[in-house]
């Protein structure tokens, strides 16, 4: 692999996780503060775990991408 691609395939991966993470948070922005309940316990959902999630969301994406292509 040239060096070229492989900085290609890194720009493409950042792109890739700041779209995620910029969905995750326009999500998080929409649907307001969220919980989680189970078993009687309970946690706040804020937006720092909706970019995150957004992130992984992108990456995966990315993933899919390069497998698509081959």
């Amino acid at each position: 692999m040239s060096q070229q691609q492989s900085e290609d395939n890194l720009k493409e991966a950042a792109a890739f996780t700041a779209g995620g993470a910029a969905a995750g948070a326009g999500a998080g922005a929409l649907l307001g503060g969220m919980g989680l309940a189970v078993g009687g316990t309970a946690i706040g959902i804020g937006m720092a775990p909706m970019v995150a999630a957004g992130a992984v969301v992108g990456l995966a994406a990315f993933g899919l991408t390069k497998v698509w292509k081959g």
